[in-house]
């Protein structure tokens, strides 16, 4: 699906060596544009080996079209960089699909309009979350580790005694004035209705919803060249009475039956499924690598069964094989898109919690070393 090789003027970026390495993969970063992140295109151009970024127009209200101008504009910035905008993170879903109201047509519809939109402007890989109400949920944005860094932390006794609202005034407290995607303030004054609204929906009606936003969206995505990734939920087990799907191997293997189609995939996050123990990320790999077009690589430090700590990206930081994950990718045929995903606040930066530009600097250093010493081997 991807190529390593990337042409600035006259040159390639990478020497004939390094394509010969690591073909068929490539490294990019999220970010957020429009001043909406304190970590600049010139600095992401400046790590070694990455290609791209991962990003979004966050000022769309979830379910409007992304216009096609901004989209142009947005592909226009980050080219001028030096950059690739191959990768959108994400496109929400609108909370009627997911209920399956009369509604979810019209908004199905407009997110068609957008996957076509992104395809116009070379868009290859789009990764969204089905997950109701809640994108992702942590209890501490700046948790400090033993050697002075902070990170995203989730603690689950804490996040039971605390309502959505109250978890999203936390978290946008302590977010540094940069948005928060799936805690948008607009979204908080329906959290208490929505949730009262999901008691009454069964795990069988909400992977139906699922299923009809699939059947309705995966054939335009297959018109446009788009690859679809899900992104698992996060965390990955139940919490206030929310249906919970994409969770568990069998899970994602249910997932991709519903709509086979080489443009249905996964975006594996390591960190998500992995904060369940009993999830087998390098098996999760091997099995699904070729369903997967885009990974988000991370690790993470247990403390419980449901208490954890994101931490550095290296295997010795956290409870993660990061050479048996990544040796997974690689002999399974990953051929998509992975970014080093949250990374720790350090050396004094202030920046987007867990979108710091230092430590997922290092983070990618470290996973493009692990690919190449594994091509190598």
């Amino acid at each position: 699906m991807a190529a390593w090789i990337l042409n600035f003027g006259d040159k390639p970026y990478f020497s004939h060596t390094a394509i010969k390495v690591m073909t068929a993969m490539k490294m990019i970063l999220r970010w957020f544009p429009h001043g909406d992140d304190s970590v600049t295109l010139a600095q992401i151009r400046q790590i070694p080996c990455v290609t791209g970024v991962a990003t979004c127009l966050p000022g769309v209200p979830v379910g409007e079209v992304w216009p096609l101008a901004m989209l142009r504009a947005l592909r226009d910035e980050i080219h001028a960089a030096g950059l690739e905008m191959e990768v959108i993170e994400s496109v929400n879903v609108h909370e009627d699909i997911k209920k399956g109201l009369p509604t979810r047509n019209q908004y199905i519809e407009q997110y068609n309009q957008t996957l076509r939109n992104l395809a116009a402007v070379g868009v290859k890989c789009l990764c969204y979350n089905f997950m109701p109400v809640m994108d992702w949920t942590r209890s501490e944005l700046a948790h400090p580790l033993e050697d002075g860094s902070t990170v995203l932390s989730y603690r689950h006794e804490a996040v039971l005694r605390m309502n959505p609202a109250a978890i999203g005034d936390a978290l946008l407290g302590d977010a540094r004035g940069y948005s928060m995607p799936g805690w948008e303030p607009e979204r908080l004054g329906a959290m208490q209705e929505d949730m009262r609204f999901y008691q009454n929906v069964s795990r069988e009606t909400y992977w139906a919803n699922l299923q009809y936003f699939l059947d309705a969206v995966v054939p335009v995505a297959e018109e446009a060249g788009i690859f679809m990734g899900i992104h698992p939920d996060d965390p990955p087990w139940p919490l206030y009475g929310l249906p919970k799907v994409i969770t568990s191997a069998e899970n994602i293997q249910t997932f991709l039956a519903l709509h086979d189609s080489p443009n249905n995939g996964l975006t594996l996050c390591t960190g998500s499924l992995g904060a369940n123990a009993a999830n087998d990320i390098p098996a999760i790999c091997r099995t699904f690598a070729g369903r997967m077009p885009f990974a988000h690589v991370r690790n993470i430090r247990r403390h419980a069964p449901r208490d954890f700590d994101e931490s550095a990206h290296p295997s010795a930081c956290g409870d993660f094989d990061m050479y048996a994950i990544m040796k997974a990718l690689y002999e399974g045929g990953f051929d998509g898109y992975i970014r080093p995903d949250h990374g720790r606040m350090i050396w004094g930066e202030k920046a987007r919690p867990g979108y710091g530009l230092y430590d997922r600097a290092l983070g990618a250093a470290y996973l493009l070393g692990l690919w190449e010493a594994i091509g190598k081997r």
